[in-house]
């Protein structure tokens, strides 16, 4: 069972605001991605933050797509933090200048925005091999 989630950012994103997910990874789990939209409803228009969480390579992918065009992907992590049958609890603060991410509370990594202004994020969607629960 794939988890599709999509909730609206009332007002958009901004300095000081904290979108905090609470999941279990499947037993099984390929990858999931946590992403900010700026539209909801159209997925080709600009992504403030697409987070990739992968589990055959370890690895966690940043990324943003602007105008049409995926940008310089990131991947520097400290740390592999997510474990198949865990729960975990993932925060995303936003901050002046970048999004700050907290995994079970240490830092796993930041993402400068590259998207202004801010509040053009509107929505947080989450797919893949996780079971939300909750999104807050």
């Amino acid at each position: 069972q794939v988890e599709r989630y999509v909730g609206e950012i009332k007002g958009g994103l901004r300095p000081a605001m904290k979108l905090t997910v609470i999941g279990v990874v499947h037993s099984n789990p390929k990858s999931f991605s946590v992403t900010l939209l700026c539209d909801p409803v159209d997925a080709h228009k600009d992504v403030g933050l697409l987070f990739t969480v992968n589990f055959s390579d370890k690895s966690i992918t940043r990324n943003a797509r602007i105008a049409g065009k995926w940008g310089r992907e990131e991947k520097t992590i400290p740390y592999f933090p997510f474990t198949a049958g865990d729960t975990f609890k993932m925060e995303l603060l936003c901050e002046h200048q970048q999004i700050r991410v907290l995994l079970d509370g240490r830092q796993l990594c930041d993402f400068t925005h590259r998207i202004q202004p801010l509040n053009l994020v509107k929505a947080l969607q989450i797919t893949g091999d996780i079971s939300l629960t909750k999104v807050a």
